[in-house]
């Protein structure tokens, strides 16, 4: 027997659970409640100092949701829907703190809540048929179940630039940002990256801060969110509208209240198409992607989106070489998390802000007052990476986790995740993922789609004890036939064109598999009821003394 999970067995545990949730996030605490209403003894263990996930850390100037802000809660009740009410269309980071902190408290789940409190180990002792969990704070929890809330964007990435321990200024991470603030004023500042956290602090940096160097390897597609505050009227009629609105999006592919338009690009005239680009764009927020059937299957299609984009790039953006920089050519549109834009691109055009193309001459190395690129030297005060994540993997794979015969998670996927429906990973029983590789989570609205996940998994549990069953683990076979799908519907799109982090392109040495399911939710969520319906076909369940 693996020496790890017999000396786990041997070493008591300091408490003992029915579940544990790693991570206080949205699907933690949903997760929470749910087991809750089955009575289940649950304990959540989080990392931070309050509940929150993603949005806890994520704190950065101009921090915001992209999808709107009624779309993006949890739908579970419509007592707190009703209760709750959003101020604008897309919500800061600030007003989905208050919001999770408003259900934390609604629903009294801090009681079950441990904060500050990382995990960093995970051994499975089969012979008791238990998880034994251990912790930063010397806590070894034992628990049935392990359920992992750990969030797809939750790993903070600070690329590997030589000379950054040589750095006198400050810098920060946006993904980690210091909850009393950064001052900028006076102060030269440089921005690493320009995906979504660049995106929206950059405008925000760039009023404060009387210098501003903006570092760019990949240019991204950005389109207006067209931010404003919601009306009495709107926040009303999605108040009445709850229930059809949330079945709507619990059935829809991206699990928003968006319309598609059923028309390929091929099956519009030109002055169609253009009308539809342009009244998609004013309207704001993703349904630009929804703008044509095919935008995300044909090549033309795509880029007929793509050069309307460029064309609005060059309007708004002064000085052409500037613009030119700014415009992406190298990937389709959508194949990369599109950006919503508040002034990112008009930030351009202030004379304190300048725009440095890594692809021309890439950092060399960070020095104390600045860094080195090519035979350029730049001298600031602050650096903030905008560097994002490693998305998907990270959370999980920065835990020491074993399963059966002490089988490593980073060594059964160091060729890429491997899950099947992104909730079961064959080897590991009774661990479940939320929102993991292999589902469609990051491709949609997140919050419904965690919604959707949670409630399976729930159900799953129930399931299991209703019937005596001690273990659940995804088969060897079902996790093979799932991969090789996920990956097939992939390529029958454009998103394997672009660099992505869908593909983990983001971090050096990281396998590159897609890992999110393009087949939307709506689709995903049929396959769940499927598996579900047949006993959890795909699963091998043993009955047994829990």
């Amino acid at each position: 027997m693996n020496t790890r999970a017999n000396s786990a067995s041997k070493q008591p545990p300091t408490a003992n659970y029915d579940a544990v949730i790693v991570g206080a996030g949205f699907a933690g605490m949903y997760m929470l409640q749910r087991l809750r209403e089955r009575g289940l003894a649950v304990r959540v263990l989080e990392a931070a100092a309050g509940v929150g996930g993603v949005w806890y850390w994520n704190r950065y100037p101009g921090a915001r949701c992209d999808v709107e802000s009624v779309e993006y809660q949890l739908n579970f009740s419509e007592e707190i829907q009703r209760e709750w009410s959003w101020s604008e269309r897309y919500a800061s980071q600030a007003e989905i703190m208050r919001y999770m902190n408003y259900l934390a408290d609604r629903l009294d789940l801090r009681r079950d809540i441990q904060l500050e409190t990382r995990v960093i180990a995970m051994t499975y002792d089969e012979p008791e048929a238990r998880w034994i969990v251990e912790t930063d704070r010397g806590d070894r929890l034992c628990s049935h179940y392990c359920i992992m809330a750990t969030g797809c964007l939750s790993a903070a990435q600070v690329p590997d630039i030589p000379g950054l321990d040589s750095f006198q200024g400050e810098w920060y991470h946006t993904g980690e940002w210091p909850h009393d603030g950064v001052q900028f004023a006076g102060k030269s500042v440089a921005v690493i990256g320009t995906g979504s956290s660049g995106i929206q602090s950059i405008p925000v940096i760039a009023m404060e801060a009387d210098a501003l160097y903006v570092f760019q390897r990949t240019p991204n597609f950005v389109l207006p969110a067209n931010n404003r505050a919601l009306s009495t009227d709107e926040t009303q009629r999605s108040k009445d509208n709850f229930t059809e609105d949330r079945r709507r999006a619990h059935h829809s592919f991206g699990g928003t209240l968006g319309i598609f338009n059923e028309k390929t690009a091929h099956e519009m005239t030109e002055e169609q198409r253009a009308r539809e680009l342009e009244d998609r764009y004013r309207q704001g927020g993703f349904s630009y992607l929804m703008s044509f059937a095919d935008l995300l299957t044909d090549n033309e299609a795509n880029e007929c989106a793509a050069r309307f984009i460029r064309k609005k790039i060059a309007k708004i953006v002064r000085d052409p070489q500037v613009a030119m920089t700014l415009t992406p050519v190298d990937h389709p549109i959508g194949t990369k998390r599109l950006c919503l834009d508040t002034n990112y691109l008009e930030a351009f055009n202030a004379p304190h802000v300048k725009l440095i193309d890594l692809r021309k001459a890439p950092i060399d190395r960070i020095v104390a007052n600045g860094l080195i690129c090519g035979d350029r030297e730049f001298e600031f005060d602050v650096i903030v990476f905008a560097t994002g994540f490693d998305a998907m993997t990270g959370a999980l794979l920065n835990i020491d986790i074993h399963g059966r015969g002490g089988l490593s998670l980073r060594d059964r996927w160091a060729a890429g995740p491997r899950t099947y429906l992104g909730t079961g990973v064959a080897g590991f029983p009774n661990l479940f993922l939320i929102a993991g590789p292999g589902t469609p989570a990051v491709l949609t609205n997140t919050v419904v789609a965690i919604e959707q996940h949670v409630d399976w998994v729930a159900d799953c549990i129930a399931y299991l004890r209703d019937r005596n069953i001690a273990t659940i683990e995804a088969l060897p076979n079902a996790e093979e036939g799932w991969v090789d799908h996920v990956n097939e519907a992939a390529h029958m799109t454009l998103y394997p064109l672009a660099n992505s982090w869908y593909m983990g392109a983001n971090m050096p040495g990281k396998p590159r598999i897609f890992m999110p399911y393009v087949g939307g939710l709506s689709t995903f969520r049929k396959r769940c009821e499927a598996v579900a319906a047949k006993g959890y076909d795909g699963f091998l369940l043993r009955q047994g003394a829990r």
